[in-house]
């Protein structure tokens, strides 16, 4: 028994959405990184995704997809592999190519959730849920109406939210940050707000800029934007001579490497706040909102003000910091202590992970035993 709780093993992820280098974001990158982290621990990852046209990466896909008649295409990125469709609702073909131990499988804004976790259990395979958003009307059904799926959520505010709605219990882990990839030092030049849309706070940007005149502000492209809806942007940024646009980047570290305090007004319910966590590594102080588990992520890391706060409020935030040398050292220093609370360590949330992944493929077999005794005693009379 001890042998088999030690076997290293096939883990699917899966998300609905588009997968990196298509697309970017928060469940992208901590998918990306768990990935890594449990392959460097002798287990075998692979991600199942979304699809979007558009770039080399749809070429291929389509290409592969209709010289092998097969639904899903199959690259590697990272050392792990990605299959990739455009509707990944059914996860039969995946789970015959890939034979995973168990699944992950990560909530988005797709409405496949439930059903390729559905498609994932008529499979044989056992089903872990991750939890990383509360859009609950994109589950695509009641995930609580999986026989013996186990659940993670991002945060202690995701997870209430899901027990109050549908009776679950989650085991909660914040999303795995890994450190060395946005630690550095930073020269401190700017404020720096991240995905400059309107859920994520960009009146309040644009407004706490203008009040701001003196301060350098940088706005970081993350989630892609229509030509419309770039062209406005850009529009509203060369009005205000202290904001620069900057495009999209995966060196996270040349962003934050200028950053002074970051900037996270967010007016949607965060599951949880990736950016604030990022930010501490480089004791970098966060002023954010009060929204879902962004006062998790930020803790002692920043403050939290009102996310119907008035801009004026936020910009003396961001003056007191910036004018004040004192305030700011210890703002850094809480930023910096933040950093190393255990339950954000590497180390002890893959400990916890694999844990729940454990514990799903152990319910699993002692369901399928269940159900081949009371088979076998069914049978035995009729022998």
């Amino acid at each position: 028994m001890p042998q088999t709780a030690a076997r290293p093993l096939r883990i699917l992820f899966t998300l609905g959405d588009p997968y990196l280098p298509q697309r970017s974001g928060g469940a992208q990158s901590s998918t990306d990184q768990l990935a890594a982290a449990l392959r460097a621990e002798g287990h075998d990852v692979a991600v199942l995704a979304g699809l979007e046209g558009g770039g080399w990466t749809e070429l291929r896909s389509r290409m592969q997809r209709r010289l092998l008649r097969r639904d899903y295409a199959q690259n590697r990125m990272g050392g792990y592999r990605v299959f990739r469709t455009w509707n990944p609702v059914d996860a039969s073909e995946v789970v015959r190519r890939f034979r995973p131990d168990v699944a992950v499988v990560q909530n988005d804004n797709t409405q496949r959730t439930v059903p390729l976790a559905r498609s994932l259990e008529a499979a044989g395979v056992p089903v872990v849920f991750y939890f990383r958003n509360v859009e609950l009307e994109d589950l695509g059904g009641n995930p609580a109406s999986l026989k013996g799926a186990r659940f993670v959520a991002n945060s202690e505010f995701t997870a209430r939210t899901y027990g109050k709605v549908f009776g679950i219990r989650s085991t909660v882990i914040p999303p795995l940050v890994e450190p060395e990839l946005y630690r550095t030092e930073t020269t401190r030049e700017n404020v720096t707000f991240i995905n400059p849309v309107a859920v994520k706070g960009l009146e309040t940007a644009l407004g706490v800029a203008e009040l701001c005149p003196d301060i350098p502000f940088v706005f970081v492209e993350s989630w892609p934007l229509s030509a419309e809806r770039k062209q406005e942007l850009e529009e509203r940024i060369a009005a205000l001579p202290n904001v620069t646009l900057r495009m999209r980047t995966s060196d996270m570290k040349s962003v934050y490497g200028k950053a002074k305090i970051l900037l996270a007004p967010s007016v949607w319910q965060e599951a949880w706040g990736r950016v604030a966590t990022e930010a501490h590594f480089c004791g970098i102080p966060v002023i954010g909102s009060n929204q879902g588990g962004l006062p998790e992520a930020i803790g002692i890391g920043g403050h939290v003000l009102p996310v119907d706060a008035p801009a004026a409020d936020w910009a003396a935030e961001v003056r007191r910091l910036w004018d004040d040398p004192k305030a700011y050292e210890a703002a850094s220093a809480a930023a910096y202590a933040h950093a190393r609370r255990p339950e954000i360590a590497g180390d002890h949330q893959l400990r916890t992970f694999l844990s729940v992944l454990r514990g799903a493929c152990g319910d699993f077999t002692r369901r399928a035993g269940t159900v081949a005794a009371r088979a076998m005693t069914v049978a035995l009379p009729l022998i």
